[in-house]
């Protein structure tokens, strides 16, 4: 499950890791949540490509987005054979940029406690994910795009059973490019990330509303003065607020 992540690289910094022409200006972003505006690399004409769209995947052939849940993350398993995922896998690979994420320990009846997971080496990362492009009656456009997800590994699997697909520098090209690299043959790269790439601790629930923003959110609770787990934790896919900022002001 991947239902919160951060941006918090510079963009010269993102820049160099994707290798893309376009030069983007966004500020960094701690609190990253379903429905809002995110950056994607995908490959157009042989070359990789910033672009921005909605978090929340719509196929093609939802007949109206308002009244379709949104799918936020894609299972590693099933991308093949899920008709929302299935062209997608095919055609409309995409990477998405990234500093870390956030996931909820479940303490059962206590509640649910929020963690930080970000790279040891404090770097920036890659997510795999799909795009699509729905097109509406009117031939009005909206581009979406997926999380994909796997097994969590061994640093993080005590918190949740899942974590979103991290893919190295080395693969981006085999993944994004869908002329000459088929479903199949991609979804080899669909593993859980390397034991060691990553580490977690807790944070304050401050987190888990998503009009919350700012580099507080990271900073861990001290060992000893934990908050007490939030006992009835809005659901991430679910998250909205229309007052958090457009995630690129100057684009």
């Amino acid at each position: 499950m991947c239902g919160r992540y951060l941006i918090t690289s510079s963009p010269e910094a993102f820049r160099r890791l994707f290798g893309y022409r376009e030069e983007p200006g966004f500020p960094p972003r701690y609190n990253v949540a379903p429905t809002q505006p995110v950056p994607i690399v995908r490959m157009v004409e042989g070359a990789r490509q910033f672009a921005l769209v909605r978090w929340g995947l719509v196929p093609p052939w939802v007949k109206d987005p308002r009244n379709f849940s949104l799918l936020v993350n894609a299972r590693a398993e099933s991308v093949h054979g899920k008709p929302a995922f299935r062209n997608a896998m095919r055609r409309r690979r995409c990477l998405f940029p990234a500093d870390g994420f956030y996931e909820w320990k479940d303490e059962g009846a206590a509640g649910k406690r929020p963690f930080c997971v970000h790279p040891k080496d404090r770097g920036p990362v890659a997510f795999a994910g799909l795009w699509e492009c729905w097109i509406g009656p009117n031939g009005e456009e909206l581009e979406t795009a997926t999380i994909i997800t796997t097994n969590a590994s061994r640093d993080i699997a005590n918190l949740h059973s899942r974590m979103p697909v991290v893919l190295p520098a080395g693969a981006f090209d085999l993944w994004l490019d869908c002329t000459s690299c088929d479903a199949m043959t991609a979804s080899a790269l669909l593993e859980p990330a390397p034991e060691g790439l990553f580490e977690a601790y807790e944070i304050s629930p401050a987190v888990n509303r998503t009009a919350n923003e700012g580099p507080q959110l990271i900073e861990p609770v001290p060992a000893g003065v934990a908050e007490p787990p939030a006992r009835a934790t809005r659901k991430p896919h679910k998250a909205k607020d229309e007052r958090q900022p457009s995630l690129f002001d100057d684009l």
